[in-house]
């Protein structure tokens, strides 16, 4: 009886036996939040990402900024830095660095810091102006703040599972707006106030979304019935997409996304017993 002939592992395991543990140690450490290290450096971060939007909110108060000014300025540097250091090894930690780059998350985390250190190249009256709106670009980190959330993962992807429902409701709400809008320019006219088709259509969102400017509105009887309807319509299908939303997201729950980021791409929202990476195909949990 020939020898049986051992079993070849996938390419994408055979790539994880080569990646360095160190490696392996970082990713987890700084993606994954279901181990100790990992939740500490999240809730070290996100303390951090807390306190670095504090001072960019109190900067933007003159009288505050004139009297604690420096001190901002030296906490700055200090965030800078230390995000500066946290890019660097997020980009360490996964094996296709420049796709985590250019992901979302990747570009949010170059925006945090990227700012201050464009401060350094421009001086003088003028460029100090574009040096106030690029500091403002740090409030950016906040948006970090939704990758360390678990409740986050099931969010988003209960809008993505959603989105071509949300897209068929937001078309035929753009109908609606439409017909309503010409039909109100006809029944008023200019002389109330609905002086083309466009007016009216901006008149028909801020009733429908029950917003209510009261600087366009309707005289006359007919007109009113119309704007009546309206604005009980709106009532209607303002429900709609929290609707549709909160289904998939009691869909999801069923079985809850974990934490598990992939080291090859950083991408997460994986299934419990997923074993590779829906989107890239990289292998989850090396050992």
């Amino acid at each position: 009886m020939p020898d049986s002939q051992p079993i070849k592992s996938p390419p994408s395991e055979v790539a994880d036996d080569t990646w360095p543990r160190w490696r392996r140690r970082l990713h987890e450490i700084v993606f994954e939040a279901d181990t100790a290290a990992g939740l500490a450096f999240d809730v070290a971060l996100l303390v951090l990402i807390c306190a670095s939007v504090l001072v960019v909110v109190l900067a933007s108060v003159q009288s505050v900024d004139a009297r604690y000014g420096p001190l901002f300025y030296a906490l700055e540097w200090v965030f800078t830095i230390v995000f500066t250091i946290e890019y660097a090894l997020r980009l360490v930690a996964v094996k296709r660095p420049v796709r985590y780059a250019l992901s979302f998350y990747g570009l949010v985390d170059l925006l945090a810091v990227l700012p201050t250190y464009v401060g350094l190249f421009l001086t003088g009256a003028e460029p100090l102006l574009v040096v106030r709106l690029l500091r403002l670009m740090r409030v950016f980190r906040i948006f970090k703040l939704s990758n360390y959330l678990v409740e986050s993962n099931v969010l988003i992807l209960a809008l993505q599972r959603s989105q071509r429902k949300i897209s068929v409701f937001l078309f035929t709400v753009g109908l609606l707006v439409t017909v309503l809008g010409t039909v109100m320019f006809v029944v008023e006219g200019p002389e109330n106030g609905f002086t083309s088709v466009p007016v009216s259509m901006y008149w028909a969102v801020v009733t429908i979304t029950t917003v209510g400017y009261g600087d366009i509105a309707p005289a006359t009887p007919l007109g009113q019935v119309i704007a009546s309807f309206a604005m009980i319509l709106g009532y209607a299908i303002i429900a709609v997409p929290t609707g549709i939303v909160s289904v998939e997201m009691s869909e999801i729950r069923r079985v809850a996304p974990t934490t598990q980021n992939c080291p090859s791409c950083a991408a997460y929202g994986h299934d419990p017993d997923a074993r590779h990476c829906k989107y890239c195909g990289g292998r989850l949990n090396p050992a």
